[in-house]
């Protein structure tokens, strides 16, 4: 059972990203992990790496 407390802090770091808390990197250094082996982790809880609304998207395609 020495995992769940891991996996626990896991699903709490990669819920406070999903909330808009933490960004990729600020969430990747809580969990030690690399930016790419957050993005794994984001994939694994079936949670988007684009936490962005759909006018904050085309706000920043505006500008480029």
């Amino acid at each position: 059972m020495k995992r769940w407390p891991r996996e626990l802090f896991e699903a709490a770091v990669v819920r406070w990203f999903e909330e808009g808390r933490l960004s990729q990197g600020q969430s990747a250094e809580m969990l030690s992990l690399s930016r790419g082996q957050f993005l794994d982790a984001l994939s694994r809880h079936r949670v988007s790496a684009v936490q962005m609304t759909i006018e904050e998207l085309e706000e920043e395609f505006r500008r480029g």
